[in-house]
């Protein structure tokens, strides 16, 4: 179900595995070979991450150019999860969060005035493992349990939160141990019964040798979105023309990332910290595509790139209110507008 509504845009006042290892970098100006194009406008972006080969599509940006092409200099500020992208984008140090859903709503429900325009992931990515020997099969399993969580901010926590609500389950019926982004290692000496986790943290523990385990797929239970981009409210029409080009250009960054993923596995590793590895980069990128591609809808069409369920994020946002992580109803018609996705009517 794709969003048309328009809504009144965005001021206010005012994963994952190799983050651990990755030395501490500045703002990295992806188009610093074009920052000098005079007809660019600048755009910061604040991300949850360092730069990795998850996010190749925007790091490729000095060789593809998809952003110089729509008149603007992207500018990237890592980040260490989603809510550090929101805290960037609420300082006035960025334009733009690429956030997960948890930290979105519990903005929203501090009373920051914010808007959802496009749906980075609208796949969830993110599990729980566990070693065979401990038969954890369902959700239900989890109970009593010893639960590894990448840190207690982290979407690992907010969406282990969620798998358990599916089971009737609340935080108080587990024990949650903070282990880290490099959370195997505690699995498999046995300090935790399962350990929450995500697609690509999965690969990476499997090729260094996790061997066979359970695994529980949260969309399998709630197909809520992993990431969307986040503004702040605005009334300027010069900001707006900004985010109507930047998120063209993000689509054609991401559509060329899909079409060709081995140019892209390439391109993480000139630019990408963690991309050393080629054959990893490009099962890397395969997850990433997968998780940018929304379901069919009962027509059998798929949405486009960018599009938001609104009922399954009425879902999230109601199982969030419901475990406590926010205090009020979320209407999410009021705080998701499609509005500036490319071919949007204005």
């Amino acid at each position: 179900m794709t969003a048309t509504r328009r809504l009144p845009l965005l001021v206010s006042p005012s994963r994952r595995a190799w983050l651990a290892a990755a030395a501490s970098l500045g703002a990295l100006a992806l188009g610093a070979p074009f920052a000098h194009a005079s007809a660019a406008r600048k755009l910061t972006l604040a991300g949850w991450s360092k730069p990795i080969s998850e996010i190749t599509n925007l790091l490729a940006e000095p060789d593809k150019g998809f952003f110089k092409a729509q008149g603007v200099d992207l500018a990237y500020i890592p980040g260490a999860g989603g809510g550090d992208a929101i805290r960037n984008l609420l300082s006035g140090q960025a334009d733009v969060a690429f956030t997960d859903p948890g930290s979105f709503f519990m903005a929203l429900d501090k009373g920051e005035r914010l808007r959802g325009i496009y749906d980075i992931y609208p796949q969830n990515v993110f599990n729980v493992v566990s070693l065979k020997s401990a038969n954890i099969k369902r959700p239900a399993d989890l109970k009593g349990k010893r639960i590894g969580v990448y840190s207690l901010s982290s979407g690992t926590r907010q969406n282990l939160l969620v798998l358990l609500h599916q089971a009737g389950l609340s935080e108080s019926d587990v024990e949650i141990v903070v282990t880290g982004v490099l959370n195997f290692a505690p699995l498999l000496q046995g300090q935790v019964d399962a350990t929450a986790a995500t697609d690509t943290g999965l690969l990476v523990g499997r090729r260094r040798g996790l061997g066979e385990v359970d695994v529980m797929e949260v969309r399998d239970y709630i197909n809520l979105s992993s990431d969307l981009f986040v503004l702040r409210e605005t009334d300027d029409p010069q900001q707006i023309a900004l985010m109507r080009d930047f998120l063209r250009a993000y689509r054609d960054s991401a559509a060329w990332m899909i079409a060709e993923p081995d140019e892209a596995a390439a391109v993480a590793s000139r630019r990408a910290i963690d991309g050393t590895d080629r054959a990893i980069n490009r099962e890397i990128i395969g997850l990433r595509n997968a998780a940018a591609l929304a379901p069919a809808g009962a027509d059998g069409i798929a949405p486009p790139l960018g599009a938001f369920d609104m009922a399954l994020w009425q879902q999230g946002a109601d199982a969030y209110r419901d475990l406590g992580l926010i205090q009020r109803s979320i209407n999410v018609r009021d705080v998701l507008d499609a509005s500036l996705l490319p071919g949007a009517s204005r």
